[in-house]
Formats: C-alpha cells, structure tokens, sequence
C-alpha cells in the first residue's frame, strides 16, 4: 500500500514568488503513478489554488490551516467563521483602519484599499523569503476579489495587515472564540495577523483525514517549510523541511531536503523512494 503524502504549497510546493519547479510537478505525478496518494496541506482555501497547481493533479486538499479536508470530491469536514463572527471581525477591521481579506473557498474577498495597501507589505514579505523582484499584490493574489460582500457566512479565515504588532495583541482579547495569529515574522517583525477557527491546525485535518480513510500515522509523509507546519509534522510518520524554510521547522524535521527553487521537493521524493 502507498503512502499518503501530505503537501504545504507556500515555500514548499512553490516559491515566494509563486513559481512552480517543473521538478515537483514530476515528482508527484510521478508518485501517484506508483501507487502513493498526494494532498495539499495549506493554509490557502480552494480559490487559491490556481490552475497551474490544481492541473498538477493531487487526490485531495486539506485547506485553511486545517479547518477542511477534502478527499477526491468528497468533502470530510468543514469549519467556517461564522456570519455573525465575520460580521465582528469586519466591523472591528474597518474600525481599526486595517486592510485584510477574507479567505473563502469561494475566492479572496478584499477590503476597500487591500490592493494599494498590500503592495508594500507583500514586497516586505516576498523580500524576506529571498526574492528581491517587485511583486505586486496581483502577482501575489490574482484572483482577488475587491467591492465584494464582507458580511460573509463562507469564510475559512481572515488575514489582516498590521498597523503595529499591538493589533495583534488586541485581536487576542477581542476574539476570544477564534484562533487569531500572525505570519510574515515573528513578533514585533510580523507583517499580518490573522484569525481562524479555534482549536484547529493541520495536525486535527491529517488526523481527521486518517480516520475517515482508515490509515495510521505510519502511513504518512509530511513536506513544509514555516512553524505552522509543524503540527503537520506532529501528526505524521516522517517529516521532511525545506532548506528555504524556517529554523523552527527545520529543527522540527525529520530530514531537511534542498530550496524549494533547487528541486528540494523532487530530491526528497528520490532519497524516500517515492519516486
């Protein structure tokens, strides 16, 4: 029997600059074919996945930071905000003169100056990752949605720019029945916030996909790059960090393959004998 192998797509599957190495795409349709199961692991939602990713072909998604799973086109769980939590983020958004967008399996819904706004934040973001090619939020995001309804009832998460790092703060004591937290940096260097379903992660959507297929953490491979990631890693058999990615997470792996943009994931895929 294969193994399942579970997928980050931002800094694993593709580079900050959203490029996708023809490698990876090798290797997992290459795994496929020889038997082994592949899904996505992300904190991006349906929409985000483009079609140069979704013409890859995976068996299925675990999506939003783990608040969805999907296997083949059967969809297994489904957590969302809801309305009335969207409502108190958006209101609190706008009252704080913070731009975000609400990231919903039915596209990336922006507030008002998201675009203008984002460009320096995403470029602060894109610079760290190594990438030093002006990116636009378009580039980023093009898909993005803007004069769409924020009141929404079909949101996975909220992502938010921040002012300063006590919005963050505050956003813990303002949302005491959602999971809020921050990415871009850590601390004081973080660039968003963002507020998701509490008490979920990648690990709940692994485990919750091993129960409804009746496989065992044995059974599983993990691939990521950033600190979120390492719930993924908890839940699974063997972990593997990119070496673009983050000192929490390489410490946290079990193997530390090449950069994303050095066939780091068609690397790894050779030394487990996937491929």
């Amino acid at each position: 029997m294969g193994k399942l192998l579970f997928i980050d797509v931002d800094g694993t599957l593709v580079d900050y600059e959203t490029n996708l190495p023809s490698s990876a795409v090798t290797a997992i349709r290459t795994a496929r074919a020889n038997g082994h199961r592949v899904y996505l692991c992300t904190g991006r939602s349906e929409a985000e996945i483009y079609d140069n990713i979704r013409a890859i072909g995976f068996d299925g998604m675990l999506g939003g930071n783990g608040a969805y799973v999907r296997d083949e086109e059967t969809i297994v769980m489904h957590h969302m905000i809801t309305y009335e939590q969207c409502i108190h983020i958006v209101d609190w958004c706008h009252g704080r003169r913070l731009e975000f967008y609400l990231e919903s399996n039915n596209g990336l819904f922006a507030s008002e100056n998201f675009e203008t706004r984002g460009i320096p934040v995403l470029q602060e973001y894109s610079r760290r990752k190594g990438n030093a090619i002006p990116l636009s939020v378009k580039d980023i995001f093009p898909e993005m949605i803007y004069g769409g309804e924020l009141y929404r009832s079909d949101v996975n998460k909220v992502s938010f720019i921040l002012n300063s790092y006590q919005d963050h703060l505050d956003s813990v004591d303002e949302f005491p029945d959602l999971k809020p937290g921050v990415w871009g940096g850590a601390g004081e260097t973080a660039l968003f916030g963002d507020l998701g379903i509490k008490d979920i992660s990648k690990k709940h959507a692994v485990d919750v996909l091993l129960s409804y297929l009746g496989r065992t953490k044995e059974d599983t491979i993990a691939f990521g790059d950033a600190s979120v990631d390492i719930p993924m890693f908890e839940a699974c058999g063997y972990s593997v960090a990119m070496g673009s990615g983050g000192e929490e997470c390489k410490k946290a792996a079990d193997y530390i393959t090449d950069d994303v943009d050095k066939d780091g994931l068609y690397n790894a895929f050779i030394k487990l004998g996937l491929i």
